[in-house]
């Protein structure tokens, strides 16, 4: 009961710091004002004060994307499901030293247990596979380079309709949002 108090502490404390920034949908993926920066000092800028203004949003979707992970992958589950129930269950019932015959089984010794058994089965599951498996989708790569792309100020000059260059097209994220004759 004490454990499902701190966790919805910690929901609670992250949804009035990091999740009250959260801008509208229709905001964060407003592709008219999407363009090129002119140069690098623009592009800094762009992603200096995106970053800070979609945090919300960004923080969302890299936990979707992680949570999204960690399910697919069943025994990344199971291994990460094993090594912080065993943490759980070493805190609540060993803090104390027990004797099992002649050796003394400190709450070390079960840790270390731990450790032995979870670190290899949680490296066999893969997650550095999966991390790359998810992080290297080409929607990510494209939501990764939203804050230099966006322009909060100005407005893109495209109207539906109209043609631009390939150049042109080739520095616009999203361009899978644009229909072109």
């Amino acid at each position: 009961m004490e454990a499902l108090l701190k966790v919805t502490d910690a929901f609670r404390s992250i949804r009035e710091t990091r999740l009250s920034g959260l801008r509208p949908v229709s905001e964060f993926f407003d592709y008219q004002r999407l363009s090129r920066p002119a140069d690098m000092n623009q592009a800094t800028s762009r992603i200096s004060y995106n970053t800070r203004y979609f945090s919300g949003n960004y923080l969302l979707i890299v936990a979707l994307l992680a949570i999204y992970a960690v399910i697919m992958n069943y025994l990344l589950l199971f291994s990460l499901a094993f090594l912080v129930g065993g943490f759980a269950l070493i805190n609540k019932f060993a803090p104390e030293a027990t004797q099992v015959g002649e050796h003394t089984i400190t709450q070390k010794h079960l840790y270390a247990g731990l450790f032995v058994i979870g670190i290899p089965m949680f490296l066999w599951a893969g997650p550095f596979g999966t991390f790359f498996s998810i992080f290297s989708d080409p929607s990510c790569v494209s939501l990764c380079t939203h804050p230099c792309s966006s322009r909060r100020r100005k407005r893109l000059c495209l109207y539906p309709g109209e043609r631009i260059s390939a150049e042109e097209m080739h520095y616009i994220t999203w361009s899978s949002y644009f229909h072109y004759n």
